[in-house]
């Protein structure tokens, strides 16, 4: 309940979005509270922060479509007006110059491909933004921890960053990197009780702290773009976990750059993408955007 409380009262600082509806409510899109929505008022949302979080599953392909509308409507609605910037969870920092060097046609996509280590569905769900902001003249950012320190982390704790190279800390946020709210740690202490790992001995702490690193990277990845380009918004493109409740990476955000104008977006797929579930739904962005789930859908 008070998670929902802050939601809201979040929401109504950002875009006044609990005021009478006087447009027509974009399907499946609802406020905080469950309240349906329109598609403008998300708009309008958007262009009063400095980063957006979309929040997806990974699998999920009717989100990936809606995350390229909202970029195609920022374009079209403040691309004259602000630089746009599009962030991924999925290239880690060691790729930025590669990504640089394809978004600016220094490279070929094939070249771009093979130094960049793609995730296995990016040519169906992620190029699609790529290319649109390579087209529009975005920033694109390579947001991400390189997944070898991640491993490092689960496999030895935090501490074994600090024998790392200086050139690799280079794309890590400084260390000591931020400790998870303990709100955030609980959330995720469940969801692994609720995850079998047969007879494998986990460590969930070592899990916590990779986790951590996650979002902390990212985080220190959009402060630091904010910091070059304060006038930007960014579109941050991000698995929910890391985004729901304004925990993970927006509570990262806001301890690197205090006061980080912020809206969050989750895009959760669900049996029937019309009805607000409040047991599922409440709270878990300023907007929730329900997609058809598939008859295999799972937790992100």
């Amino acid at each position: 309940m008070k998670r929902c409380i802050l939601f809201i009262t979040g929401f109504l600082f950002v875009a006044g979005i609990a005021a009478a509806q006087t447009q027509e409510a974009e399907p499946g899109l609802f406020t905080a509270d469950g309240q349906p929505v329109s598609w403008d008022r998300l708009l309008e949302a958007a262009g009063a922060v400095e980063v957006v979080f979309l929040g997806e599953q990974h699998d999920d392909t009717v989100a990936h479509r809606r995350q390229l509308r909202v970029l195609e409507a920022l374009q079209e609605r403040y691309g004259q007006q602000r630089p746009l910037v599009l962030s991924l969870e999925m290239f880690e920092r060691d790729v930025q110059l590669v990504l640089d060097e394809y978004r600016q046609g220094l490279i070929p996509e094939t070249q771009f491909l093979n130094a960049a280590r793609p995730w296995p569905n990016y040519k169906r769900d992620y190029r699609p933004l790529v290319e649109f902001a390579r087209a529009h003249g975005w920033v694109i950012l390579a947001a991400n921890a390189p997944r070898r320190y991640v491993n490092r982390v689960r496999r030895l704790g935090r501490e074994a960053l600090e024998a790392l190279s200086p050139q690799a800390r280079g794309y890590l946020p400084p260390l000591p990197y931020p400790e998870p709210s303990d709100l955030y740690r609980r959330r995720f202490v469940a969801l692994m009780r609720g995850v079998s790992h047969g007879s494998m001995q986990v460590d969930v702490e070592h899990l916590l702290q990779a986790q951590a690193l996650w979002d902390a990277t990212m985080a220190y990845s959009l402060a630091e773009h904010l910091m070059r380009q304060p006038e930007a918004l960014i579109v941050h493109v991000t698995g929910a976990f890391h985004v729901e409740g304004r925990m993970g990476t927006p509570e990262m955000l806001q301890r690197y750059r205090p006061g980080t104008r912020m809206l969050v977006v989750v895009l959760r797929p669900a049996a029937d993408p019309l009805r607000f579930d409040p047991a599922q739904h409440m709270g878990l962005g300023d907007f929730i955007w329900l997609t058809p789930a598939p008859k295999s859908s799972a937790r992100p």
